[in-house]
């Protein structure tokens, strides 16, 4: 992670094999291997975890143990369990985060390739999934199309919906 330039560059995942064994390897493909953008608005949060819960260094892990392993799977999902009950939250998984995440990036208008780049998918298929319509993305698009018309209008003077005048 790279706070100082809010970036995170993804470069290998951890798998939990069903032996209880870890192999870290490349992510699933190409694509997988990406430097993100992370919000501003989250990198104070992002720099007290990594000071208080995470190792050091360029190459340290974000999740570690009160004994210093990364967590097992079950172990992880307990803790989440745990803080999603603090927090009032019922039913959501780790990895909702991510679809959330991408959620929230498909309606700021973001493009299929730009959001292919940000999760890491190597097919428009997969970053479909994330584009949902929705009422409020909906009244976005419908009052963007109003300013685009209202410019129109202002920039031509005339209403009969030519740009040039009256049709020949």
């Amino acid at each position: 992670m790279d706070l100082e330039h809010g970036t995170v560059r993804v470069r290998r995942s951890v798998a939990e094999l069903g032996n209880g064994q870890r192999e870290i390897k490349a992510p699933k493909s190409a694509a997988g291997k990406r430097t993100v953008s992370i919000p501003g608005v989250i990198v104070q949060e992002i720099r007290d975890h990594l000071d208080t819960y995470a190792e050091p260094g360029a190459d340290g892990r974000v999740f570690i143990g009160a004994k210093g392993a990364t967590p097992r799977r079950n172990h992880f999902n307990l803790l989440w369990h745990k803080a999603c009950r603090k927090a009032g939250i019922k039913g959501l998984h780790f990895h909702d985060l991510r679809h959330t995440g991408n959620t929230l990036a498909a309606s700021t208008g973001a493009s299929t390739r730009e959001l292919m780049a940000r999760m890491g998918h190597s097919t428009a298929q997969a970053a479909l999934i994330y584009q949902h319509a929705s009422a409020d993305r909906d009244r976005l698009i419908a009052d963007a199309l109003s300013g685009l018309v209202q410019q129109g209008r202002r920039g031509t003077g005339n209403r009969n919906g030519h740009a040039g005048g009256t049709p020949d």
